[in-house]
């Protein structure tokens, strides 16, 4: 993942993303999350486990531990909207897997990808899908179609989905995953 996170930091001063912290400051909830640049504290696993079976803060510390991840704390100095929203992305990005039910694997990580672009238009997800397309097309052809399908329901989810990115998670993590999805509009991915 690491290679990842570094394309992902060289973008960050891009014209692709101002174009989207400009396209996101037309969002009143994410406007109002920029101008105050929330930061959550660290996500404690051990904490998180205390919550009920089907909250998120229970489902999201289950999910981390079972697969081997530990909370990611980005090392990005927050001095810009851009920064922020990078930080914030990666902070948080288990827990976009979690509300629209895409899995880890490389066809739920480009679906989850899709997602993210149809809601901010991240342009590190624009790369990682096209980048997909191409392997899969060369190297896979087989998978060809459930990447694209992939590609077509995160696009649509995210298209209607209230913003994930204005989220203040770590506030509710007791809420069951269930009523966020619900709140959110999201139909996540069947399983």
């Amino acid at each position: 993942m690491e290679p990842v996170w570094k394309l992902s930091q060289s973008l960050i001063d891009s014209a692709a993303f101002e174009q989207a912290i400009a396209t996101l400051k037309t969002q009143p909830t994410v406007a109002a999350l920029l101008a105050e640049r929330y930061v959550a504290p660290p996500h404690d696993f051990a904490m998180l486990r205390q919550h009920p079976p089907d909250s998120l803060g229970y489902v999201y510390a289950q999910f981390m531990e079972e697969s081997g991840f530990a909370p990611l704390e980005p090392a990005i100095a927050i001095d810009s909207d851009t920064h922020y929203v990078e930080y914030r992305w990666q902070q948080t990005h288990d827990i976009w897997h979690i509300i629209t039910g895409f899995d880890t694997s490389e066809i739920g990580e480009i679906g989850l990808q899709a997602f993210y672009l149809a809601q901010f238009q991240l342009p590190l997800s624009s790369l990682l899908i096209a980048n997909a397309l191409i392997s899969v097309t060369l190297m896979q052809p087989e998978a060809l179609n459930s990447m694209l399908a992939a590609i077509a329901q995160g696009w649509q989810m995210g298209k209607f989905a209230e913003p994930l990115i204005a989220q203040k998670w770590e506030t509710a993590w007791e809420k069951p995953v269930t009523l966020w999805q619900a709140e959110l509009n999201v139909q996540p991915v069947k399983a």
